[in-house]
């Protein structure tokens, strides 16, 4: 091999090194925990990703006033797309719509931000999304995937064209960005493990630490569940959070109705339970029942995850209009304090009704 051809051999070694460094190593100057704007974008992806609209809203205001822009928290609603599908991700998009126009009215002017440009209609969109996804994981990406693209090569071409060429390609967000979108999202919902511990190792390629990640596990705690918080916590090899804590507070609200507002009690109290679950994390259940044979007689089986979340619950919107609304309505209200007699057991209650 003679001089010339030793020379062009080692530029394109330090160059390949450069690029593979550029790309598989975090940021040596990157921030050990995550940022307010991080921590929104995982706030926004996780309740985008599970349908709770009423902690989305509250995410996409604290994401725009952390300094967040329209176009980077649309793209990130556009993203969820791929991953929890055009339902969720369209209602999240009607919802910030309505935050924004909400938001001018009341005279916040938001940054656009970035424009975002429309999807590019060339022939190699697939070669782009290939070589993206290579660029992403460090690794060659066979042509179509092994195993499932083999098997199905219209999903992988679906992966590659439109996730990967059409919204990755879009800088509006930063790969890191992107997949903090992504880990935050999967990791909310369940049932997908083995993607959320292939785009765990994509992001600790873009730059994403542990102790980051691990800070995403708390964004999910705070706006999902603990469950599912533990999932991804287990998959960093990081200590779980005990999902029964030694406070939990269990009890039964025996409440007699007069039998004039009946029918409207039920209608608010059924609006109320659903609201607490739905909403509130630290609310494990609300189950209101009545007496077969004298319906004035209504009994709910209350759990909360501690005594704080109780707290917090009876400060809620929900229950404060639930309580005002009602209060003419109860003739008596007797609240039983209980005990659980097998915890492990009670993490069982009403799965099978899924």
């Amino acid at each position: 091999m003679n001089k010339v051809s030793t020379l062009k051999c080692l530029l394109v070694f330090i160059l390949t090194s450069t690029i593979n460094t550029m790309y598989a190593q975090p940021d040596p100057g990157i921030n050990p925990s995550l940022s307010p704007q991080q921590q929104n974008i995982a706030g926004i992806s996780a309740c985008a990703a599970v349908g709770n609209m009423a902690q989305l809203e509250i995410e996409l205001h604290a994401g725009l006033d952390a300094g967040l822009t329209v176009n980077e928290i649309k793209s990130v609603l556009e993203q969820l797309y791929a991953y929890c599908g055009f339902p969720r991700s369209l209602n999240a998009i009607t919802l910030f719509m309505q935050v924004t126009e909400e938001r001018k009215a009341k005279g916040i002017l938001d940054k656009e931000g970035k424009s975002e440009p429309m999807p590019a209609m060339d022939s190699d969109k697939y070669e782009r999304g290939r070589k993206t996804l290579e660029r992403l994981t460090g690794q060659p990406q066979s042509k179509p995937a092994k195993g499932f693209g083999e098997f199905s090569p219209v999903i992988d071409r679906f992966l590659k064209e439109h996730l990967f060429a059409d919204i990755f390609d879009n800088d509006v967000l930063s790969y890191q960005q992107r997949e903090l979108v992504t880990i935050a999202a999967l990791s909310a919902m369940p049932g997908v493990e083995p993607q959320l511990q292939t785009h765990l190792a994509i992001g600790k390629n873009t730059g994403l630490t542990d102790g980051q990640l691990i800070q995403v596990a708390d964004v999910i705690e705070k706006h999902v569940s603990k469950t599912q918080a533990n999932i991804l916590r287990k998959l960093l090899s990081a200590p779980v959070v005990p999902v029964v804590e030694a406070d939990m507070m269990v009890r039964i609200a025996e409440i007699e109705v007069d039998a004039n507002y009946l029918a409207e009690y039920i209608a608010i109290l059924k609006e109320e339970a659903a609201a607490s679950v739905k909403i509130e994390p630290g609310v494990l259940a609300i189950f209101p029942m009545y007496q077969k044979d004298n319906p004035t007689q209504i009994r709910l089986v209350e759990i909360y995850a501690n005594q704080s979340a109780y707290q917090s619950h009876l400060k809620t919107p929900h229950f404060q209009h639930y309580k005002t609304t009602t209060l003419k309505m109860v003739k008596s209200l007797n609240l039983v304090a209980m005990e659980a007699i097998d915890v492990l057991t009670m993490q069982e209650v009403f799965k099978k009704l899924k």
